[in-house]
C-alpha cells in the first residue's frame, strides 16, 4: 500500500512539474491579451511613447528572463516545494493541517514576503540599482509588470525559494501564487481606466493600477510607497500606503530622474542601466528628500 501512494504522489508531483510552465505561459498570454485590450480601449493617461517603441524591449527582457530562470533554476519554485513536501522540510509540513489551509497560508505568507522583497530591493542601493530598471520605464502600462532585470529576476527566485524551502509550501500553492503574481502584475501595471467609484473599494481585496501606479511616480516619498504587488493590506498595516498621486494621475510623471531619452528604451540599454549613474537619490534609507529627485543626481545621456 505505502508503494502505491508513493507511486501515486510521484506521479502527481511529474503532473504538476509537467503542467507548471503550460499554466503560466497560458494565464500570462490571456492576462497580457486582455489587459492590453483594455489599455486600447480605455486608456488611463496618454503615452509619452509608442508601443513599438518599448514593447519589444519590455517583452524581450521578459523571454530573456524566463530563459535565465530557466537555466539557472531548472525544476524552479514547484520543484522546491515537492522536494520539501517529501523530505519533510518547513513549518507547514510539520503541523498536520487540512490541505485547504496550508495552501491558503502558504499564498498569503508568500504575497508577504514578496513585498517585504520589494521594499529591501527600494532601501539597499545596490539592490535599488537592479530594480531601478523597472521604474526608469517612461510610460507604465502592462508590459511594465514584466519589465524587470535578470540579476534582479534571479535574486527574487533565490529569496522566493528560501521562503517556500523554510514555509513547506504545498505545491498547488505555489502553482497558485506564481500564476496570482503574474497575473496582478500584469493587471496593476495596466494603462487602464476603472470608475473610481469601483477602485476604491477594489483596492481593498487587490492592488489595482491607480493604486499602484503611484509606486511609479518619479516623487521619491511616491516611489516608495504602495509596495503590494497583489494583496494590498500590507501597505495599509505597516505604513507604506499612499492614496492618491500629488500631480494626479494624467499630470503625474512616471519614471525616475536618471535614463529620461528615449534611447533607454532599447533592450541593450535597458540591461547595463544597474552599472551606469548615481544611485543615491530614490532608496528608502539615502534620498535627499522627499520631493522632486535632485537635478544633480541627473546622469548625462548623450
Amino acid at each position: 500500500m505505502a508503494d502505491i501512494t508513493y507511486g501515486r504522489t510521484a506521479r502527481v508531483a511529474e503532473i504538476v512539474l509537467e503542467a507548471e510552465p503550460i499554466v503560466r505561459l497560458g494565464f500570462f498570454v490571456a492576462i497580457l491579451a486582455a489587459v492590453g485590450i483594455w489599455e486600447a480601449l480605455a486608456p488611463r493617461r496618454k503615452r509619452s511613447l509608442t508601443r513599438l517603441k518599448r514593447w519589444p524591449s519590455n517583452l524581450g527582457i521578459a523571454a530573456l528572463n524566463t530563459l535565465v530562470l530557466r537555466i539557472v533554476f531548472p525544476t524552479a519554485a514547484i520543484g522546491v516545494a515537492l522536494l520539501g513536501k517529501e523530505h519533510g522540510w518547513g513549518l507547514l509540513n510539520v503541523f498536520a493541517l487540512p490541505e485547504w489551509m496550508a495552501v491558503l497560508i502558504a499564498v498569503v505568507v508568500l504575497d508577504f514576503a514578496i513585498y517585504l522583497q520589494h521594499v529591501l530591493f527600494h532601501a539597499v542601493p545596490s539592490l535599488w540599482r537592479l530594480h531601478r530598471m523597472h521604474h526608469a520605464d517612461l510610460d507604465f502600462d502592462v508590459t511594465t509588470g514584466v519589465r524587470f532585470h535578470p540579476i534582479e529576476i534571479v535574486l527574487s527566485m533565490g529569496i522566493k525559494l528560501m521562503v517556500i524551502a523554510a514555509l513547506g509550501a504545498p505545491a498547488l500553492a505555489v502553482l497558485i501564487f506564481e500564476v496570482l503574481l503574474n497575473a496582478t502584475s500584469l493587471f496593476n501595471h495596466g494603462n487602464v481606466r476603472l470608475p473610481l467609484s469601483f477602485d476604491r473599494v477594489l483596492r481593498w481585496l487587490v492592488v489595482t493600477p491607480d493604486m499602484h501606479r503611484v509606486h511609479h511616480s518619479w516623487y521619491p516619498n511616491e516611489t516608495n510607497s504602495n509596495f503590494g504587488f497583489n494583496l494590498p493590506w500590507w501597505d495599509r498595516l505597516l505604513g507604506t500606503y499612499k492614496d492618491q498621486p500629488q500631480d494626479g494621475h494624467e499630470g503625474m510623471t512616471i519614471g525616475i530622474n536618471l535614463f529620461r531619452e528615449s534611447a533607454w528604451e532599447r533592450l541593450d540599454r535597458m540591461l547595463i542601466q544597474p552599472f551606469v549613474g548615481p544611485a543615491n537619490s530614490y532608496p528608502i534609507n539615502a534620498r535627499e528628500s522627499a520631493g522632486e529627485p535632485s537635478k544633480k543626481d541627473t546622469e548625462e545621456q548623450n
